[in-house]
């Protein structure tokens, strides 16, 4: 075989890999999945466009990772995606949505405890923002509040006995139970609940009284 013929044969060869490469490049492009730069990578490793086809999978996986967290919405999801896509171009707004879930969470818990203790703890982790406004607003009405007197004891093993019988039944809407112990020389030992708001405290006693148990709302 003469040396032009050789010359022209690998020429033809070579023009028709290039061809083959650029159709493969062509149909990943088109199919614009994973699986499709994959499969141009298992087949041409070493081509100009490996990089690119790495490039775009890391693109598809992280923008796939991103919309299974948006879709939980929750902060587990959001932890998963920065476990799968550490370095993801969603890594900032995943933690800002963590932040925010877990203190709207701990509000949440908060609120619905309604204790003095409960909302100072929610304000040493999230001091500033709308929710620590309104938690330092609720400690306030608290301190200068109102309770549910609920009862008054000549006795006080009767008064703790009484104290564990309405903290088993009415914990969520009193939030505790105390003794208040008699001054002098008042001989009653009486039964109130924690402090809260004047609206609350009424709100509660009625309750309380649809359930025929005996209270009054006072101050202080």
């Amino acid at each position: 075989m003469k040396r032009s013929t050789l010359v022209c044969y690998l020429l033809v060869a070579l023009l028709a890999a290039c061809s083959s490469t650029q159709k493969d490049w062509d149909h990943a492009n088109t199919a614009g999945t994973v699986a499709a730069y994959q499969e141009f990578l298992q087949r041409h490793p070493q081509d100009a466009h490996a990089e690119d086809a790495r490039s775009r999978i890391r693109a598809l996986e992280d923008a796939q990772a991103w919309s299974t967290a948006q879709s939980a919405d929750s902060s587990a999801g959001y932890q998963q995606y920065l476990q799968s896509q550490p370095s993801g171009t969603h890594a900032q707004e995943a933690r800002d949505k963590i932040a925010a879930l877990d203190e709207a969470s701990a509000w949440k818990l908060a609120q619905a405890d309604g204790s003095a203790a409960a909302l100072q703890g929610f304000l040493q982790k999230y001091p500033q923002g709308p929710e620590a406004d309104q938690a330092r607003a609720q400690l306030q009405q608290i301190s200068t509040g109102y309770r549910v007197q609920l009862g008054a004891f000549r006795n006080k093993k009767q008064a703790e006995h009484a104290r564990a019988q309405l903290r088993s039944r009415y914990a969520k809407v009193l939030h505790d139970v105390v003794l208040v112990a008699p001054t002098p020389p008042d001989k009653l030992t009486r039964l109130r609940s924690a402090r809260m708001s004047q609206a609350d405290a009424k709100a509660a006693c009625a309750r309380l009284r649809k359930a025929h148990q005996h209270c009054e709302v006072v101050q202080g």
